[in-house]
């Protein structure tokens, strides 16, 4: 069996990318490894058994700080699924997170794009 297991994301700082995920997105911080030279292995899922989770990678050099928030040139880059889009939606906002859109319903599902600390976009959806 295969699947995708990690996806890396661009970060300027661990700790306030950790604060993010797990407090305004309410992922679930898996791994904090110190991994020597400033360097820590950190990665966060929605959910604690999730199989695909994220690698939050500190840019290392000004190359990559450059694209933090842009690594998909602008266009929404990841899709978080709920099954209840309404009090996630809820919980996010008052958390902070920039919501870019009100919520609006889809043939495929209700969906709102939101912004995380760096800037990239994501899709909260229900499915249909």
């Amino acid at each position: 069996m295969r699947h995708l297991n990690l996806i890396s994301l661009l970060v300027a700082d661990y700790d306030g990318a950790i604060a993010f995920y797990r407090d305004a997105l309410g992922f679930t911080l898996i791994e904090d490894n110190d991994m020597g030279g400033g360097k820590r292995w950190v990665v966060v899922a929605p959910r604690p058994d999730a199989e695909t989770r994220i690698l939050l990678a500190k840019a290392a050099n000004p190359e990559q700080a450059a694209r933090i928030g842009e690594q998909t040139g602008g266009r929404v880059f990841l899709f978080l699924h709920t099954d209840d889009f309404a009090a996630d939606h809820a919980r996010m906002t008052a958390a902070g997170v920039k919501f870019l859109e009100a919520p609006r319903h889809e043939p495929y599902g209700t969906v709102a794009v939101f912004e995380d600390l760096c800037g990239n976009r994501w899709d909260l959806l229900q499915p249909a």
